[in-house]
């Protein structure tokens, strides 16, 4: 269940890092991270889902706006850029009629690429050289690859223009800037012109069609060019209702982290103990040093009030032939030095703890090992440092 939530939190740090959205850290009251009750965790497990499903929803609609925007743009480019290839293959009428019948003649005439202005225009070619065509948007990578194929397969009997998008085209799948190419292609017949949509396809190339009539050409284009108008309007009014989401999800990302771990935390420390079905109560064992036993007494009053609980914890001190850990009492100025001596061995129970003598010791053998003058003087700048600001280093290590 707690997995489960994490997963929901990952996601949600995912998405607040992506949108570049600052998460609010907790603050000197933390009572917004406290232990909650089982009521109260069922609320906020419900709150958490519930915007996860609406983020998800969100973005499914988001990148299904974006794609459907990636065809339109796509598609108004085409319009623009046929009704150029429409006016240069016009006033190039001989030139295309030669292409389809010397194999010598190139697959796009000279001019033709250089951007000719036209002579003439006339339109509906296809129906003047009883021609189809084909036009579509193709990886501008892949248009060298895509020339040559459709010539070999062909043997030349095609007519190939295309013109280069300028405009920045995003791939909502991948957020990576494309390069895409615009082409028309004429050819005679039906079968020749299947098989020059599935060469396309093939490599990827995005077909649309396209009105050979200029009139219609127009309409279309002026229809493109209201819905992403609109489409546009749409995503803008998405974007600022997924961030709007993604700031409330942010304001309380810390606070519910910090819960799920102490819940965690909570059922992790209940593993460890044992159930009497016959008294129905759960039993813990350990290890406590004599003098801390009075607080754990306290400990135990203290939260059997704040549970409510009319049944209190009972704490019993038992005898036994085990040998107890290891346990030494240290503080800030100590702690230091034992764990020094602990990395290489701990001592046994009631064997002698050498992290006293390692507080004289030490500093000598440090001395010897680095007694230059010039490296002492930064290693003592270092450590007044850390002196000065204890309290505010050692409450960041607490995500305060």
């Amino acid at each position: 269940r707690f997995d489960e939530m994490e997963r929901h939190l990952r996601f949600f740090n995912a998405q607040v890092e992506k949108s570049d959205i600052p998460v609010r850290p907790l603050t000197g009251d933390v009572s917004s991270a406290r232990v909650r009750n089982a009521q109260e965790v069922d609320d906020l497990e419900e709150k958490i889902s519930e915007h996860e499903r609406r983020i998800t929803q969100m973005n499914s609609s988001h990148e299904t706006l974006q794609k459907r925007y990636l065809e339109l743009t796509e598609a108004r480019h085409v319009l623009k850029e046929t009704a150029v290839f429409f006016e240069e293959a016009v006033s190039r009428q001989d030139n295309i009629r030669q292409s389809f019948d010397e194999p010598s003649v190139p697959l796009l005439d000279q001019d033709v690429e250089q951007g000719a202005a036209p002579t003439t225009n006339q339109e509906n070619v296809g129906f003047q050289q009883n021609l189809g065509f084909v036009t579509g948007v193709i990886s501008r990578a892949k248009m060298q690859t895509f020339e040559r194929i459709l010539w070999r397969a062909l043997r030349g009997n095609l007519y190939l223009n295309y013109a280069e998008i300028d405009e920045p085209i995003t791939d909502p799948e991948t957020d990576e800037t494309l390069e895409k190419n615009v082409f028309i292609i004429f050819a005679h017949g039906k079968e020749i012109l299947n098989k020059i949509r599935k060469i396309s396809e093939s490599l990827g190339a995005t077909l649309y069609p396209v009105d050979d009539s200029s009139d219609k050409r127009r309409e279309s284009l002026l229809e493109v060019t209201a819905r992403i108008e609109d489409l546009n309007s749409v995503l803008q009014n998405t974007n600022n209702t997924r961030r709007a989401e993604l700031v409330k999800v942010a304001d309380d990302l810390t606070a519910w982290s910090t819960i799920i771990k102490k819940e965690k935390a909570i059922y992790h420390t209940m593993n460890l103990f044992n159930y009497d079905v016959n008294r129905k109560c759960l039993i813990a064992e350990g290890w406590c040093p004599k003098n801390d036993i009075n607080q754990v007494h306290q400990a135990l009053r203290n939260a059997t009030d704040a549970s409510g609980s009319t049944v209190p914890s009972i704490l019993n001190e038992l005898r036994t032939t085990k040998e107890p850990p290891t346990f030494h009492r240290v503080n800030k100025f100590t702690v230091g030095f034992q764990e020094i001596v602990d990395a290489y061995g701990v001592a046994r129970y009631r064997e002698v703890n050498p992290g006293l003598f390692t507080i004289i010791t030490f500093p000598f053998l440090f001395a010897v090992m680095f007694g230059d003058f010039g490296h002492g003087i930064l290693v003592t700048l270092a450590a007044l440092y850390f002196v000065i600001f204890e309290k505010k280093l050692a409450n960041s290590g607490k995500g305060e």
